[in-house]
């Protein structure tokens, strides 16, 4: 798998990985309208990169193919990281494509840019993204009770981290 600067021409292929309103509540917090289109996307990626400095990323498999997207940015006040709009083509889910896109970004995020940690967001209702992310090395250091109203439900919300540690040399190295 490599990792990868986010093309345009690569909404074509996110575009159809969420196909309910659920499952794009569960990754953007409704940030940008459902069903996702690619002038809402672009213009989320924009103010992203305007407003925190966030780069777009995807993950591909060596032949090349479209498997997994996020996006990136350091806080330079904190040094720390965060991944934002973590998303897996969901019919390879539970098949490690996501555990192997976060060590990269995870690797890209202390290597590349330097940072002291990474952070997540994610919500309580998505077991299945908490679990990887525990898996590559993430740690849950805060909750927020009621931190996203979706339809009738409340859900709360977790914030992740890893710490540049020998944990992280050996989640990356596995």
């Amino acid at each position: 798998m490599r990792l990868r600067p986010y093309q345009k021409k690569d909404f074509e292929v996110i575009c159809k990985w969420i196909k309910e309103d659920r499952a794009h509540a569960l990754w953007c917090a409704n940030l940008t309208p459902y069903p996702l289109e690619k002038k809402s996307f672009e213009e989320l990626l924009a103010q992203g990169e305007d407003r925190f400095g966030d780069s777009a990323f995807v993950a591909s498999t060596e032949e090349g193919c479209v498997v997994g997207f996020l996006c990136f940015s350091v806080n330079l006040s904190t040094n720390e990281g965060m991944f934002k709009f973590v998303m897996v083509d969901d019919s390879r889910r539970n098949k490690g494509y996501g555990s192997e896109m976060l060590k990269l970004a995870v690797k890209y995020a202390f290597e590349i840019a330097k940072a002291d940690a990474v952070q997540l967001n994610v919500f309580a209702e998505n077991p299945g993204a908490k679990k990887c992310y525990e898996k590559v090395g993430f740690q849950e250091r805060a909750f927020t009770e009621g931190a996203f109203p979706y339809k009738e439900e409340v859900w709360g919300r977790c914030n992740m981290v890893m710490m540049r540690s020998d944990r992280y040399a050996e989640s990356i190295e596995e």
